[in-house]
């Protein structure tokens, strides 16, 4: 198999590298199919014809539920190794060693978009990254901006019924999404940053990613600290227009998924720089639970990154729906040494992701191949369901505990676990408004043109509200949008 360098195409069948066919067709139970079934049914009892009821079977159940957000995307494996030790921050065993590399893949999104959407809209990206760790799983969803829309979880359906199609008409509606932000104005600082250049990177190897939570997390002295995910791209953002945009999107719609598919079979493998700000126990107690707060930032001026390592990613999937449609991120899948969040947008997505995997592939999601912790061997009480059961534990006990040599729990000291935390309100007009005043004039000029536009088609009554609104964070940002909109404001 190889790349074309030209075209939309992406594969080239005839180079793979097999002389002649791979084998003798048959159906799903094994059963060689002849030359006459496979190629023609009429004047013939269709029910007994195998080959075309095994495939009628099939094609009838191929589709599965699909995400519920972050629908449309692609993804690749690599490897995360360690540039520099952190064993003093964090005990978990895949970050205990300089040079040590781990095996991971990646799964890019968008946050929004159905799965036969384009892939070059105005949306937040997911970047979620599975690491293959000897202790087991540690998955990091994460996305390409470095906040998120709200910290009370209560919040997330509202969002995500409100930003989705509008139930009567069908279609996305600008007056249910500047509704919802206009009367939850903490989702602006999120807003304002898809409205700016972020909003359309120029590839998924382009593309920043953020853990959003502030994680705790230990060393083997059982010291705390407290950290948040950066993964920097090693080469230098770049990002579309909304024209340009249009214009690629207009030729290529899966543009960045041939684009990521392409580079890394041309073995321009993307890479990132995996970076940590560090808090300690004393800078949480100073500056409060707004560390924790998803909505803001944590400034770097105060916390700045320490690089602990880079990821790499070198292999295509062989199959995208084994590879990555089955892909399932669970925030709670944790290993020692990283607690998690102790917020409750982090304990509220614990819940809904693994909800959403039960839904959508089946209590056994992690025995699918893609989702197994291939670097360890799992013992469990776990039994039956829905395929893939694989061994279903062969022969071993199937209740806990047990007399008959079934798997124990390892002796460790009781912990306090995760800190407890009094969760505020968000607040973050200061660090919206320090987002749009730190834009440089060109950049400045383009958010104003994506805001004006998105704002056009809703009603006067919610373009005043949205006005009221950027009046507090910027007067001259609520200004420039009034002047877009040709409403009458004074300064």
């Amino acid at each position: 198999m190889s790349l074309n360098s030209t075209g939309l195409s992406c594969l080239v069948w005839s180079d793979r590298a097999y002389s002649g066919p791979v084998g003798v067709l048959t159906t799903s139970a094994g059963a060689p199919v002849s030359y006459t079934e496979a190629t023609t049914t009429l004047n013939t009892p269709l029910i007994h014809n195998n080959f075309f009821m095994d495939m009628i079977y099939n094609i009838d159940r191929e589709r599965m539920p699909e995400r519920i957000n972050h629908g449309r995307g692609t993804g690749a494996f690599g490897y995360f190794q360690v540039t520099h030790d952190i064993s003093h921050i964090c005990k978990a065993d895949f970050l205990k060693k300089v040079g040590m590399k781990t095996p991971v893949v990646v799964r890019f999104s968008q946050t929004l978009s159905e799965r036969g959407n384009m892939d070059l809209v105005r949306d937040v990206r997911g970047f979620a990254i599975k690491l293959y760790t000897k202790e087991g799983n540690f998955d990091l969803p994460c996305n390409n901006i470095p906040v998120y829309f709200y910290n009370d979880p209560n919040l997330f359906v509202r969002f995500l019924h409100a930003l989705k199609r509008n139930p009567a008409t069908n279609l996305i509606d600008p007056n249910t999404i500047w509704d919802l932000m206009t009367l939850s104005p903490e989702a602006l600082h999120s807003f304002f940053m898809i409205f700016s250049d972020t909003g359309i990177p120029a590839g998924y190897r382009y593309m920043s990613g953020f853990a959003l939570h502030t994680y705790q997390v230990e060393n083997k002295t059982g010291d705390y600290h407290f950290v948040r995910f950066h993964i920097t791209p090693c080469s230098e953002f770049k990002y579309f227009t909304t024209q340009e945009a249009r214009e690629i999107a207009a030729e290529d719609p899966d543009y960045l998924t041939r684009d990521l598919y392409r580079s890394i079979g041309n073995g321009d493998f993307p890479s990132w720089i995996v970076s940590l700000q560090i808090l300690t126990e004393s800078d949480v107690k100073k500056a409060g639970s707004k560390v924790f707060d998803v909505t803001r930032l944590l400034p770097l001026k105060e916390y700045p990154l320490h690089q602990i390592g880079k990821l790499v990613l070198n292999r295509n999937p062989i199959n995208q729906f084994a590879d990555v449609e089955q892909l399932a991120f669970c925030p709670g899948n944790l290993v020692p040494g990283i607690l998690g969040g102790p917020d409750k947008a982090f304990e509220s997505r614990v819940f809904s992701y693994r909800d959403t995997q039960l839904y959508r592939l089946g209590k056994n999601f992690n025995k699918i191949p893609v989702n197994c912790p291939s670097q360890v061997r799992t013992f469990t009480y776990n039994r039956d369901g829905r395929p893939d059961v694989g061994s279903n534990e062969e022969d071993i006990p199937n209740y806990y505990p047990n007399s008959f040599h079934g798997p124990v729990p390892y002796m460790n000291k009781p912990r306090a676990g995760l800190i407890s935390i009094v969760e505020k309100k968000a607040d973050n007009f200061d660090q919206t408004n320090e987002f749009y005043v730190k834009m440089d004039s060109g950049e400045k000029s383009r958010f104003l043109e994506t805001l004006v536009f998105s704002l056009q088609p809703v009603t006067k009554v919610l373009q005043q509200r949205a006005l009221d609104i950027f009046k507090v964070i910027n007067r001259d940002l609520a200004y420039s949008v009034a002047q877009g909109l040709n409403i009458t404001m004074y300064k």
